[in-house]
C-alpha cells in the first residue's frame, strides 16, 4: 500500500507543477518582425540608378548582343577630333502648322489610322484602344519594336531616341514604336523585334 500512496502523492505533486507552470506563463515571447529591416539593408547596397527597369535586352545583360566593346570600334577618332553628339528629333520642336498626317497601317490590328509626325507610332496604338507591348518607354530597350514591312525604317520614321537598335536592324526594318514618329505612310506588324 506504501508504494500506491508513494505513486498517487507524486502524480498530485506532478499534476500541481504542471498546472502552476501552465497557469504562471513560460516567460518567452517571439521576437520582433525585423523583415522590413532586412529587406531595407539589402536595398540600401543596391546602386541607385536614374533609369527606369526593365532595361535588360534578355536575362542576364543590358548589353545587346554583339556589342562592340569599347575601343574596338571602326573608325575610331583621331586624337583631337571631336565626334558630333548624335542628337535624337525633337518632336516637341515642331511648329503647329508644321504638323503632317500620315496613313500607318497596323498590320496585325487590320486597321490603317491617321498619325501625326510629332505623335509616336505607340502613343497612336494607344489611342486607338488597342495593347501594344513597351516597357521603358524611352527607346532604351526593345520590348516595344515594331518591322516595318515597307523597307528600311529610316525611310518612314524618325526615332527620337535609339539605344537598343542597330543601323543592321533599322535597314532591315524595325524601329522602336515607343520613340518613333512617322515622316510616310507604311504598313508595320507590332510586337516584332530583331
Amino acid at each position: 500500500m506504501v508504494e500506491l500512496v508513494g505513486i498517487a502523492a507524486g502524480a498530485t505533486l506532478t499534476l500541481v507543477v504542471v498546472a502552476l507552470h501552465y497557469a504562471k506563463g513560460t516567460g518567452w515571447e517571439a521576437p520582433e518582425d525585423i523583415s522590413q529591416q532586412v529587406l531595407e539593408q539589402r536595398a540600401a547596397t543596391v546602386p541607385e540608378t536614374d533609369f527606369p527597369e526593365p532595361y535588360n535586352r534578355s536575362i542576364g545583360g543590358g548589353a545587346p548582343a554583339g556589342a562592340i566593346p569599347a575601343g574596338e570600334a571602326e573608325g575610331e577618332l583621331e586624337e583631337g577630333e571631336e565626334a558630333e553628339e548624335e542628337a535624337g528629333f525633337d518632336p516637341d520642336s515642331i511648329a503647329d502648322d508644321e504638323v503632317e498626317y500620315y496613313d500607318i497601317e497596323f498590320a496585325k490590328e487590320g486597321e490603317t489610322i491617321e498619325v501625326a509626325n510629332n505623335e509616336t507610332i505607340l502613343d497612336a496604338g494607344e489611342d486607338e484602344g488597342w495593347d501594344l507591348p513597351y516597357a521603358c518607354r524611352q527607346g532604351q530597350c526593345i520590348s516595344c519594336a515594331g518591322h516595318i514591312e515597307d523597307g528600311p525604317a529610316e525611310d518612314y520614321i524618325r526615332h527620337s531616341q535609339n539605344e537598343s537598335l542597330f543601323e543592321d536592324d533599322m535597314e532591315d526594318g524595325y524601329c522602336l514604336t515607343c520613340v518613333a514618329y512617322p515622316v510616310a505612310d507604311f504598313t508595320i506588324e507590332t510586337g516584332e523585334s530583331p
